[in-house]
């Protein structure tokens, strides 16, 4: 059954949203950018919030793909003890360089996951790289959020080959990108492992206000609704 990826930058969001048995918390500042970073002693108070009630994944920020820039990122975020790390896969830099520099982190268990985004049509192939670096999971969402949604700035058939080459190489899976309680049908069908939302938690689709519960407990619904019919 696909999960629910819950974005939030607060202590009061993140139990808010385990209240409503999200499956997966994930923090980040989206008034910063597509994957804006939460403050390090307000990420470590969340985890410590928490206490391994859900998963708890976290973005780096907007960060150049420089290795040693993103390493020292991610070498910081292990600290908070979070479960999963995501790293943004922006267009230019050195990729390849900085999944090297990654790769080193293997041994250490770094949770890591790859953050691509539809709006820059990214290339599928780095699949099979991220996969060999040590990545353990992939997810696909939007840069600019004035685009509208996953589904608007993609095609459905490339969305399915995401979801379908990521599960051939048994990387844990995630669709996201302003979406909307009318995308969760389509993407479910996809069976990807969850969907991630923060827009459409907020009063009014805005994604830099609050969390309004009654738009968490609608998401919650539909995506139940979606994976048993």
């Amino acid at each position: 059954m696909t999960g629910m990826l819950a974005s939030v930058n607060s202590v009061d969001e993140a139990l808010l949203v385990l209240s409503a048995e999200v499956n997966i918390i994930d923090l980040k500042q989206p008034a910063l950018g597509a994957l804006g970073a939460l403050d390090l002693d307000d990420i470590k108070q969340i985890v410590a919030v928490i206490a391994g009630r859900r998963p708890v994944s976290a973005t780096i920020g907007d960060l150049p793909m420089q290795p040693e820039i993103v390493f020292n990122a991610v070498h910081t975020m292990a600290e908070t003890g979070v479960d999963y790390i995501k790293i943004g896969f922006f267009p230019g830099d050195d990729w390849l360089g900085t999944l090297k520099k990654l790769s080193t982190l293997v041994p250490q268990k770094q949770a890591l996951i790859a953050v691509l985004f539809a709006d820059t049509q990214p290339d599928l192939t780095i699949l099979a790289t991220l996969k060999a670096s040590g990545f353990v999971g992939v997810m696909l969402d939007t840069m600019d959020k004035q685009q509208g949604s996953l589904t608007q700035v993609l095609a459905a058939e490339q969305i399915a080959t995401f979801v379908s080459q990521a599960k051939e190489l048994q990387l844990l899976c995630g669709l996201a990108g302003s979406l909307r309680l009318r995308d969760i049908p389509e993407l479910i069908a996809y069976h990807p492992d969850y969907l991630g939302f923060r827009g459409a938690l907020c009063q009014e689709h805005n994604r830099v206000g609050q969390l309004n519960v009654q738009a968490v407990s609608a998401i919650k619904e539909v995506m139940q609704a979606a994976s048993i019919s």
